[in-house]
């Protein structure tokens, strides 16, 4: 089984877990920007991410995540449509999936809201692929791939 793990926002990523390898392949979550200049998200690129390879049954985790304080009301609603967009297209695909609170996940892993141990862990758990968590901004990417290790994890 393929285990896929989302963390929906727009510096977000998509990862994918085979883990009989304990392999690990990550995607920035695909944006591009509107005509007003706005960050969106690009709903063909998010389609081809989540097209199977191949006939491996799949599941997605996706942090089930909501409004925060001090966001505009323009930002939270593009956001809120990126998010259904995104389980959209993992429906689309016949794909299982599983809303995870972010305060789950992490307390599986011992983890606190600092991005940077969230990134330090996605390295340790994947060495081969530490580079892919090595910069500030690649939040998202262990985030991720460490969702899908969670789903993993709940599933042996």
């Amino acid at each position: 089984m393929i285990f896929i793990g989302i963390d929906p926002g727009f510096s977000g990523a998509i990862a994918f877990l085979w883990p009989d390898e304990m392999q690990v392949e990550v995607f920035d979550m695909p944006v591009l920007k509107n005509t007003k200049g706005k960050t969106v998200l690009n709903l063909h690129e998010l389609h081809s991410i989540l097209t199977p390879e191949d006939d491996d049954m799949h599941v997605a985790y996706i942090e089930q995540v909501g409004a925060m304080r001090g966001q505009g009301v323009s930002s939270m609603f593009r956001f809120g449509e990126s998010y259904g967009a995104t389980q959209m297209a993992v429906t689309a695909h016949k794909i299982p999936m599983r809303l995870i609170t972010p305060a789950k996940w992490k307390a599986h892993f011992g983890l606190t809201r600092d991005k940077g141990v969230s990134r330090g862990l996605a390295a340790q758990c994947f060495p081969n692929q530490a580079k892919m968590f090595s910069r500030v901004k690649d939040d998202g990417r262990a985030e991720a791939a460490l969702i899908a290790l969670y789903g993993y994890e709940v599933n042996k």
